[in-house]
This record gives structure tokens, sequence and C-alpha cells, in this order.
């Protein structure tokens, strides 16, 4: 398993949010993370980043424990992020968003080559700077930049909020082709069927608790799963 978590507990102030949260990803495999919003997925990912550490509990990645670590820390060994709110740098160009992005990890590095065929806009928007650009595009240098950091596991939190459908398209492409080489995905994603559709398995939280999990082809065989 390249990410293990272990009876966590996670509280913002005195609010307890997440309650003795269990789950793991494996290596190479792609995971939903299902549940209505305020079902606690936000707060999962921003545990594993180090953003909302835990109050109990132990999360790993890679069989080292990054429980207690700094988010900064956490990124430079392998996971990568593309937050909902995407978090680039709208004042820097597309190319510097990219430049600052790259780190050196144990795992696949990415090219600037490799981005182009992925998202061949990309090539084109370089120079532009990035409070200029679509919400597609912004989320276009989301992904970019998380690959660029050469993850062994990218969070993926809602990342077709809001975006036209080819967009949507694009970024599952993307997504499933993380998994074909090797890279992890956790996905938190309100397309329910969407997600599934390219997932390993999934889990639901509810009232932050984790109440089910099953393979991604049985979770999308019962919709109450994931529509009550």
């Amino acid at each position: 398993m390249i990410l293990e978590i272990n009876n966590i507990d996670t509280f913002y102030g005195d609010t307890q949010v997440l309650f003795d949260v269990s789950m793991n990803v494996a290596e190479g495999e792609t995971v939903a993370l299902l549940g209505q919003n305020g079902s606690g997925r936000t707060t999962l990912l921003r545990s594993i980043l180090g953003l909302t550490p835990p109050r109990t509990g132990k999360i790993q990645f890679d069989g080292i424990d990054i429980t207690a670590k700094m988010t900064h820390e956490i990124a430079r060994m392998g996971i990568g992020w593309v937050p909902d709110d995407r978090r680039i740098f709208p004042t820097l160009t597309v190319a510097r968003n990219l430049s600052i992005a790259r780190k050196s990890t144990k795992y696949r590095s990415w090219s600037l080559g490799e981005i182009f065929e992925i998202f061949s806009a990309i090539e084109y928007l370089m120079e532009r700077e990035c409070e200029n650009l679509s919400g597609g595009e912004m989320q276009m240098v989301a992904i970019s930049r998380a690959l660029l950091g050469a993850p062994g596991l990218v969070l993926f939190d809602e990342p077709t909020q809001g975006l036209a459908p080819k967009i949507v398209q694009d970024v599952m492409m993307v997504i499933s082709r993380l998994r074909e080489v090797g890279i992890s995905a956790l996905i938190v994603e309100q397309n329910t069927s969407t997600a599934l559709e390219i997932c390993d398995r999934g889990y639901l939280l509810h009232r932050g608790k984790i109440v089910h999990q099953a393979s991604a082809s049985d979770l999308l065989k019962d919709e109450r799963l994931y529509t009550d």
C-alpha cells in the first residue's frame, strides 16, 4: 500500500470532523472517496497533506509515518494535490506556475513535452498570465503542476467541478493515464458515476465516518450508496 490511514480523528478546533477513519490506496490504484458535501472528504485530504493534521491515529505514505510532518515535507516525498479551488498563482504566467512546481522525488518525472501531449492547449498558453485563463485552462495548469512534482500519489479534490463536458473528459483521461504509468490517485468527486468509471475501488464517508467500501463496479450498481 502506498497510502495507509489508520484510525484517525481530525478536528477543527473543538469540533470533530473525522471519526476513527481507516482506509488505504495501493500502488497504481485509483480510489474514489464518496459522500455528500460536509461528510469530511476534503478534511481527509487535508489530513493526508498535513494541512489539518489528525489528533489521533496514523497516516503512512510509502511505509513512512507522515502524521506529524509538515505539508512541504509531505509534498517533497511525492504526494501531489489538485485542490478544488486550483490555487495557481494568478499574476504569474503558466510557464512560471509550472516551473516552480518541479520537484525531484523517487517517483516518475514528467516532462513538459508529456504535459503538452496530455493538454495540447497548455503549450500555447505558456506566456499567458493565469488570471486570464478560463476555468478549464486553470484546471489543466493545476493538474500539470501536480504531475511536474513527480508524485507517487495524487489527491484530486472535485477535479471536474464547473468544467465543460469536453474538459471533464480530458481530466478523467489524465487520471486514467496515471494508473497506466503506476501512479496512485485518490479522488473526491461529486460526479460519482464519472469518478467510479475510472476507479478501482471506492469508500463512502458519512458524517465523518467510513460506512462502506467496495469495488467501483459494485458501487456503480448500487446508487443508494452515494445518492442518499
